[in-house]
């Protein structure tokens, strides 16, 4: 247990000790549940083995989870709930990548090109774990407040499972929401935090050109479509550098070109795809237009005819500076102030910013680095894995959360 230091210091101010502590035991069953689910990695909408081992672990504690409408996902009250005060809502994701799992250890994926290379087995592990602890709180009567823990399907497929659990209710009682998102370059042991932006808006852009075909040998009797592609490819994005505010890094990059199947043909169709990424709201408002125009102007130039298929993503994640305060509150009682850092806004999407839409809400960097490690696991990469003392420090955190946010405010002063 940990002592917490005063939010305010003044008259009336007392300090607080924060039960909750998690047990060497429980530590061990949390690191051993978090290496099955990375063997057995699912994507979004399939994740029914990960819904049914998340359920049946709630379950054999004694609460009553309830598996949202589409099959995976569930929702999980903790508490009784008083209606005249809102609940806070602690959210994880279930879902894995379409990605081979390219590590030699224990516990590698077992599944063919799926791999759990975002850390959301940590993040669903690390939310059960903060249950597991509150609801041992509350048959102890040491709860202050209902707690709601959220498991999501589907955070990496646009634009996101967090629209269709929010449809489906899950923020009903709901008045703040909290989150972590793994990141390599912080160390296990702290987090980083930024109050406003912490992610950025992300769209997916398809786009498809067309023309007549022809020889190679006469490419002024045609419509050249590879060198058309090309200039799509290049001068789009320089053309929103300037129709778009620089301070709002609307940027275009392309994951996907092709055309073509012989070195002296002109091909009539050619396909685009990429991203759409931006690091605020207005712009994301405005950046469909602003790309279908510079696309248009581009492929027409070049005698191409262009089609653009605009698929809305997410928009930024938007840090409550209430709520960033709440996990920096609860970070400092377990670990002390040295265990947070400030962090940057990213260019990462990340569908936690449809709860944002609706109720105010923080979510935080959770450091999964080794210590003195020097090597480099970025995200979405198959080599990707994290520190597991990292599951620990996400259960101490959202367990403090939870813990300040239902304490009579003059009892954490």
């Amino acid at each position: 247990m940990n002592q917490l230091k005063s939010r305010e210091p003044g008259p009336g101010a007392v300090p607080t000790v924060l039960p909750g502590t998690l047990s060497e035991p429980l530590r061990d069953e949390l690191i051993a549940f978090r290496r099955d689910l990375h063997m057995h990695p699912e994507l979004g909408n399939q994740e029914f083995r990960t819904t049914a081992a998340v359920k049946a672990r709630l379950q054999a504690a004694g609460l009553r989870p309830q598996v949202l409408p589409g099959g995976t996902g569930l929702i999980c009250d903790i508490g009784t709930w008083d209606r005249g005060r809102p609940m806070l809502a602690i959210r994880a994701d279930l879902d894995a990548l379409p990605i081979p799992d390219v590590k030699t250890v224990a516990y590698r994926s077992q599944e063919q090109n799926r791999a759990h290379a975002c850390g959301h087995d940590v993040h669903t592990t690390a939310v059960l774990g903060a249950g597991l602890v509150l609801a041992e709180l509350d048959r102890q009567g040491r709860l202050p407040a209902a707690v709601r823990l959220l498991f999501q399907p589907a955070e990496e497929v646009l634009p996101g499972g967090a629209a269709d659990a929010v449809a489906a209710g899950v923020l009903d009682g709901v008045g703040r929401i909290l989150a972590v998102h793994c990141d390599p370059r912080v160390d296990a042991g702290k987090i980083g935090l930024r109050p406003g932006p912490i992610t950025s808006a992300c769209d997916r852009l398809e786009v498809t050109l067309d023309g007549p075909g022809g020889h190679t040998a006469r490419p002024h009797l045609t419509t050249d479509l590879v060198t058309a592609a090309a200039r799509v490819a290049v001068d789009v994005p320089a053309v929103l550098a300037r129709r778009a505010d620089a301070r709002s890094g609307l940027s275009v990059t392309w994951g996907r070109i092709e055309s073509g199947h012989a070195p002296n043909v002109i091909p009539q169709h050619a396909e685009l795809s990429g991203t759409v990424r931006c690091l605020d709201l207005p712009t994301w408002r405005e950046a469909p237009d602003l790309v279908h125009a510079a696309v248009d102007e581009i492929a027409t130039l070049h005698r191409a005819k262009s089609t653009v298929d605009y698929v809305r993503g997410v928009p930024p994640v938007v840090n409550d500076p209430v709520v960033t305060e709440l996990l920096r509150d609860a970070m400092t009682a377990r670990r002390g102030p040295l265990a947070v850092e400030d962090t940057e806004q990213s260019l990462g999407g990340e569908d936690f910013s449809w709860y944002l839409e609706h109720v105010p809400g923080a979510m935080a960097r959770l450091g999964v680095r080794t210590p003195g490690d020097t090597r480099v696991r970025d995200l979405h990469a198959g080599d990707f894995d994290v520190d597991e003392r990292a599951i620990g420090v996400g259960v101490e955190l959202f367990t403090a959360a939870a813990l300040l946010d239902g304490m009579p405010k003059a009892a954490t002063r």
